[in-house]
């Protein structure tokens, strides 16, 4: 069994888990804006109290995304800086994979649709199948607007559904007769058995390749084109 740290800050919870053998520490707390201010502290109390150190861990695993920008920037950085550090490879981890897990591990689902809140009126979703040993991507994180998942769901039954998005949009998406978890999360045991299948595979990666799953790009491009919008006038004074 490798030795893993994991965490994820993509969504409104920061979920951290650390495994040494056969041993689990997880972790959840408040995430958002506060995670990037908590997580090296929180990552630091955590291998102190279970009595190890970065250089004994075999990788350090870290949800990409799709999910909350900053969570995902802060993720993304903390792990390059410990990777840095302890020379440790990284394992990129979807945050909707993590999802599909921690449902899978509830009820045993192997084909599930993970779908999360991305603000906005819109929906982060991927389509995952597990084959006993590994999470297989059916179809790549992708960013959707409710009815349109609704009617993929509609022509294309699958076998469950899990994630926030299920609660946020409640009413307006009908999944059929589908498997609902509602309540998934990408857990500390749902990110360490995904990192764990990761290593088994050979899916580590350097810091230099540990980037953010974004999904959403028209954040900064609107953000771009209101300051055009606002030279606009002056210009034509």
């Amino acid at each position: 069994m490798p030795a893993l740290l994991a965490f994820d800050t993509a969504t409104d919870r920061l979920h951290l888990g650390l495994s040494l053998g056969t041993r689990e520490w997880p972790v959840e707390s408040e995430g958002g804006a506060s995670a990037s201010g908590a997580l090296i502290g929180r990552i630091l109390a955590l291998l102190t109290g279970a009595g190890a150190a970065l250089r004994e861990l075999d990788a350090i695993a870290f949800g990409r995304g799709p999910g909350a920008f900053t969570g995902l920037r802060t993720a993304c950085a903390v792990a390059q800086g410990l990777a840095l550090g302890s020379g440790r490879p990284l394992l990129a981890i979807d945050t909707l994979m993590a999802v599909a897990e921690d449902a899978r591990l509830r009820t045993g689902a192997s084909d599930v649709w993970a779908a999360t809140d991305a603000r906005m009126g819109e929906i982060y979703a991927a389509r995952y199948a597990h084959d006993g040993e590994a999470w297989r991507t059916v179809s790549e994180p992708g960013l959707y607007a409710p009815q349109e998942l609704a009617s993929r769901w509609h022509e294309q039954p699958v076998q469950a559904v899990a994630g926030n998005a299920l609660l946020a949009f409640e009413g307006r998406i009908g999944t059929g007769s589908a498997l609902v978890v509602a309540d998934a999360r990408p857990t500390a045991r749902a990110l360490l058995a995904c990192a764990r299948a990761g290593w088994a595979q050979g899916a580590h990666c350097d810091a230099a390749d540990a980037l953010p799953l974004y999904v959403r790009n028209r954040v900064a491009s609107t953000t771009a084109e209101r300051e055009a919008l606002k030279a606009a006038p002056a210009a034509a004074r």
